[in-house]
């Protein structure tokens, strides 16, 4: 369990959260501990806590947390917006809460800051075989477009290269607005 400024007890992790109580927030150089302790339990090649840092500080970057109501994190992400593209470089949800859609919560979010930047198009890498994360993608209407072969350092795995394009066009901009109403 991940805690931030309200410890929770385990018990309240057995009491899993709703996607809308979930709040989704910037994240802040005092949640990078906690994050860096997620990012272990989710990842076999976790970024450093340092790497969070800078990110934090980065102009083009946008990073941020989910916290329970008692301020559990259980979920981030990050971007960066370079022109008028996002590329997603991270995003992560709690082992325990997982399937709750927490993930789509904050890749929703991400979308809608990485518009509000300007960007117009959007780009991520997902393991092969992450087909969980990958259908929630196509759900958002990424398409993969290449493969990045033995991409990942800790087991050859490839990575599947996904662009979603026409972000600021109107049907974008509605599934959009339906996907928010649904996940409220």
């Amino acid at each position: 369990m991940i805690e931030l400024e309200h410890p929770a007890s385990e018990d309240s992790m057995s009491e899993a959260p709703h996607p809308a109580s979930v709040t989704i927030r910037q994240m802040r150089l005092d949640d990078i501990e906690y994050v860096s302790r997620l990012e272990r339990r989710c990842y076999t090649l976790p970024w450093s806590s340092s790497a969070y840092v800078t990110e934090v500080g980065n102009s083009n970057a946008y990073y941020t947390v989910a916290t329970q109501p008692d301020g559990t994190i259980v979920g981030y992400c990050g971007m960066w917006v370079i022109m008028d593209e996002l590329h997603m470089t991270t995003i992560a949800v709690d082992p325990a809460v997982r399937g709750l859609k927490i993930g789509e919560r904050l890749l929703l979010d991400l979308i809608q800051e990485g518009i509000r930047r300007g960007a117009e198009r959007a780009t991520l890498e997902v393991r092969e075989r992450n087909t969980v994360a990958h259908n929630m993608y196509v759900k958002y209407g990424f398409e993969d477009v290449a493969v990045r072969k033995n991409y990942y350092s800790d087991n050859g795995e490839n990575a599947l290269i996904m662009w979603a394009n026409d972000l600021t066009l109107p049907p974008y901009q509605a599934m959009l607005r339906d996907y928010e109403a649904r996940l409220a």
